[in-house]
Formats: C-alpha cells, sequence, structure tokens
C-alpha cells in the first residue's frame, strides 16, 4: 500500500465541518507521507467539546415586545430619546331605564319611567416623549388632546302616557389630563423574568366635568369635558417571562384618585380608588413583526361626597379583551396598532390605539 493510503481521515472527521475544511491543505496536499497535523494546526482545535451549542448569555434587558397592558415592554436605553405620537378612538354605549314611584301589584309602577339611551365617541391624539436615564431606568411624559362627541336620547313615562323624546347632542375639544411617569427595572432579568416597577401622576390640565354647563330639563351635560378634574397617583409593577418565541407578562396596579373640593357647591368629593389587573402573551413572528393577545382589567370604587357616598352609585367593573400588533418599519422606527373589546357593560365597547414610536 502507498504512503498516501495512510494518511488519518479519521482525525480529521472528529474536528468537525469547519475544522476539516481548514485542516484539508495539510492533509492533502503536495507532501502526501505527513501522518499528523502540524503544530499550527493543532492550534486551530477547538476548545469546547464536539457537537455541544455555545451557552446562551442572558439578556439584562427585556425582550423586543410591547406589552397591550402597559408601556413597560422595552425601556428606553440610556442616552435615547423615544417620541411617539399615538391616536386613540373609542366607542360606547349605554343604554339605561330610571324608575321612580311605587308599585301596588308585582310589575305595576305608579310614578315615572325615564329611558336613556346614549352613544359616546372618543377621540384622543397624544404626543408621548421617553427618555432612558440609565439602562434600567425611563422617564415619560405624556399630552393628550381630547375630542368626545354625546348624543343622548331620553324618554319619559308617566302613568301609562308617553312623552316626546328629547334628543341632546353634545361635544367637547381641548387639551386632556398631563401625565408624567417613571419605570424602573428592578432586578437584571434573565431566567427569572424581567420585572418593572412604575409611577404614573395624572395632572388636571383637562377641562373638568363639575365646570361644564348642563341643560336644566334633563340634566345632561351641553359641553363634554376632557379631563377627570382629579389628581391621580397611579403605583404598578409589570412582570414579563421570556419563553422564546413568546413573551407572558402580567401586571397589578393601584390608582389613588386624590379627594377635593371641586367648588361650585358640590364640596369634597373623592371619585374613587381603582384596583387594575391585566395579562397577555407576545408572540414574535419575525425580526420585525409580533402579535400580542391580553386582558385588562379594573375595579373602581363607589365616590363620595362630603365624606358620605353618593346614594344610587355602585362599583365600577371595567374589562377589556386587547389585541396587538406591531412591526419595525426602520431600526429607528416601529409601528403598533391596538384593538379592545369591552368585556364588562361598564367598559368601552371597541377601543382602536395607533402609536408609532420614533427613536433617536
Amino acid at each position: 500500500m502507498s504512503k498516501q493510503a495512510t494518511r488519518r481521515p479519521a482525525r480529521i472527521a472528529g474536528l468537525g465541518l469547519v475544522s476539516a475544511l481548514a485542516l484539508a491543505p495539510a492533509a492533502y496536499g503536495e507532501d502526501a507521507t505527513t501522518t499528523s497535523p502540524s503544530p499550527a494546526v493543532q492550534d486551530e482545535a477547538p476548545t469546547r467539546p464536539v457537537g455541544r451549542p455555545p451557552e446562551k448569555k442572558e439578556d439584562s434587558r427585556p425582550p423586543q415586545i410591547e406589552t397591550l397592558i402597559s408601556s413597560t415592554g422595552v425601556l428606553t436605553p440610556k442616552g435615547k430619546f423615544i417620541l411617539e405620537p399615538s391616536f386613540q378612538y373609542a366607542y360606547s354605549s349605554v343604554y339605561r331605564i330610571g324608575l321612580e314611584g311605587y308599585t301596588v301589584l308585582p310589575a305595576i309602577l305608579i310614578g315615572a319611567i325615564q329611558i336613556e339611551d346614549t352613544s359616546r365617541n372618543t377621540y384622543i391624539a397624544a404626543l408621548t416623549g421617553r427618555y432612558g436615564l440609565t439602562d434600567r431606568l425611563e422617564v415619560e411624559a405624556r399630552v393628550p388632546y381630547v375630542w368626545r362627541t354625546d348624543s343622548s336620547l331620553t324618554r319619559n313615562v308617566q302613568n301609562g302616557g308617553t312623552s316626546e323624546p328629547i334628543l341632546v347632542d353634545a361635544d367637547g375639544s381641548d387639551i386632556g389630563d398631563v401625565e408624567v411617569a417613571a419605570h424602573y427595572q428592578l432586578n437584571r432579568g434573565g431566567q427569572a423574568g424581567f420585572y418593572v416597577g412604575n409611577l404614573r401622576v395624572k395632572t388636571i390640565t383637562g377641562k373638568n366635568p363639575f365646570e361644564v354647563p348642563r341643560d336644566p330639563a334633563t340634566n345632561l351635560l351641553t359641553e363634554l369635558p376632557t379631563g377627570t378634574g382629579f389628581w391621580s397617583v397611579q403605583p404598578s409593577l409589570t412582570a414579563i417571562f421570556p419563553s422564546d418565541p413568546a413573551v407572558f407578562y402580567g401586571n397589578l396596579s393601584y390608582s389613588w384618585n386624590i379627594e377635593r373640593d371641586v367648588g361650585y357647591g358640590y364640596g369634597k368629593i373623592d371619585p374613587g380608588d381603582a384596583v387594575g389587573f391585566g395579562f397577555g402573551m407576545g408572540l414574535s413572528l419575525n425580526e420585525k413583526a409580533s402579535f400580542s393577545l391580553g386582558y385588562d382589567h379594573s375595579i373602581i370604587g363607589k365616590p363620595k361626597q362630603n365624606g358620605m357616598t353618593v346614594p344610587n352609585t355602585r362599583m365600577l367593573q371595567v374589562g377589556s379583551v386587547l389585541f396587538g400588533y406591531s412591526y419595525r418599519l426602520t431600526p429607528k422606527t416601529g409601528f403598533n396598532l391596538n384593538f379592545g373589546v369591552g368585556a364588562t357593560q361598564d367598559a368601552p365597547d371597541v377601543q382602536l390605539t395607533l402609536r408609532l414610536p420614533i427613536t433617536f
């Protein structure tokens, strides 16, 4: 057998495909009598066991998927500024029947019945700015402009007689309540998940409900407010758990709506605090697109006037099923479209939000 037939392909095969290609000139070169790799070739041998993939390095930042229940899916990196114009549309309808009188037999009422059917449209154009003070701390400010329209149809039924329906249209447009917030990543992330603490403060820059006129005949607003009229402080905690290619997230919040004397003869009004929770899942479709599904729920307490619970009021349950789609247009520009459907009576029937974050 010739010397060429005694070369050692088994040693080359054991080094893997990349190392085998690197050894090809030395093993199959002009000098066919070489039976072992040269020292230079030995230095190129792999330093890890063959067939074992390199260990993944844990990321210290949340995954690039926006949550639907809060704006804390991705914190702004240190020194970066994000300007986010947005537009939101919400529609809700309310159908109420009010009874005032007494009954002489079951199902027979002596008195008045008031029927009210209201349709509400709300449009909010907002400009939000976020800045990364550090890789784990972000500050935010949001300035909204609100335009609202209401259409209410009321009818009184008294002792078998029916009055003519009264249609009242009202609208209002002005700056809304400005908000400021801070978001801080509490841990380094990794397999244990990411935990982000949030603190949001809502001001009273919008026109409040106590300073707009009412129709004396129906007691309905003839001009609509663009703010709540109360300062609000909302601490919350967001948890994010990556599970490639999905991301699971949840949020728990408490809103303290601060009591104040609103004037106009109303005295001190406490609108009631709120507890909120939400959860969802984001799925990365590819490097640019992601899809999200979630649920958001808020429980709002009864309002109080001068320390006493306002009569004929109840706790509100506001729950919505949320769908979202995100797409990265360029490395510095994104597109987010969220759609919400009311799951409870007190929630808006439909919500649609479009956001365009731009990184500087």
